[in-house]
């Protein structure tokens, strides 16, 4: 029983539960952004938050099989089960294939829209992003972006049964908002990534040009996820309080741009990701 429970715990850090919980929470938030006043039916539901979260799992652990020649070379990854040995690298072919399609043939079985969404997402996050772009370009963070709007996309999809405008525009703010997260990061971590040979945005064009698509990606994100919660119909609350964390967000985007810190940065990386899930919490309650 004791070697199952620390093979599920090298199998949880596989997929990176944090980001996955992030995932998770913006297709939740699309769900409930089309059923104001009602939480929706709960078997849908149930199946929108097993499915996503088994796509989302599946695609990591498939980026984890093949990133893990650079997650042995660089510093902060090097601990994880795959170059560490602690899980072999057929095994974790197995779980991430199985996982996906697990949660891609419940999200088919729930609604073939939303099936179809989901897949798009793992599509462009496993194939397009990281089998064949992100070891070439860096701006590869724009599909593996794509790929990270299409949770709240799908939970959309799922609701409403269209992909609609207010859909499109919540995947545009998570597409936007990416750069405050992994640019932000790119420059904490810049000598990992230089050892690793993964080209990042800082790294190809500097940090003057990486601290300025961060500036920019905030209030594009700001702009497009305030725009989403106005066709929403968020009540007046939640919309201002929504709009508050968006100003704050860019403000301290151009702040981190005009007067770098290394301080300043990690907060940025910090805040982006803590800024999201409010958004989207607020998104889910305020409709």
């Amino acid at each position: 029983m004791r070697n199952l429970w620390i093979r599920l715990r090298l199998y949880g850090q596989m997929t990176k539960s944090l980001q996955t919980a992030l995932l998770l929470a913006t297709g939740v938030a699309g769900y409930y952004s089309a059923h104001p006043g009602t939480r929706g039916p709960w078997g849908q539901t149930v199946g929108l938050v097993l499915s996503l979260w088994l796509a989302i799992a599946g695609s990591t652990v498939l980026n984890m099989w093949y990133d893990r020649d650079i997650d042995a070379r660089m510093a902060r990854t090097c601990w994880r089960p795959l170059p560490a040995g602690k899980v072999q690298p057929r095994e974790a072919l197995r779980l991430g294939l199985l996982l996906t399609v697990l949660g891609v043939g419940l999200a088919v079985a729930l609604a073939p829209l939303y099936g179809l969404v989901v897949f798009a997402g793992w599509f462009l996050d496993v194939v397009v992003y990281t089998l064949w772009l992100k070891r070439r370009t860096a701006w590869s963070i724009v599909w593996g972006g794509l790929s990270g709007g299409m949770p709240v996309l799908a939970g959309r999809a799922l609701a409403v049964e269209q992909v609609d405008l207010i859909g499109v525009l919540l995947a545009l703010a998570v597409l936007f908002w990416i750069p405050t997260h992994i640019v932000t990061f790119a420059l904490r971590y810049a000598d990992d990534y230089r050892k690793a040979g993964v080209p990042t945005v800082p790294g190809v064009y500097g940090s003057r040009v990486a601290y300025a698509v961060i500036a920019l990606a905030a209030v594009l994100a700001a702009g497009t996820i305030i725009a989403a919660a106005g066709l929403i119909g968020l009540t007046s609350g939640a919309l201002s309080v929504l709009v508050v964390l968006s100003v704050a967000l860019a403000l301290l985007a151009f702040t981190n741009a005009l007067r770098p810190t290394p301080q300043r940065n990690f907060l940025l990386f910090k805040s982006a990701s803590l800024y999201m899930l409010l958004t989207m919490l607020l998104i889910a309650w305020g409709a």
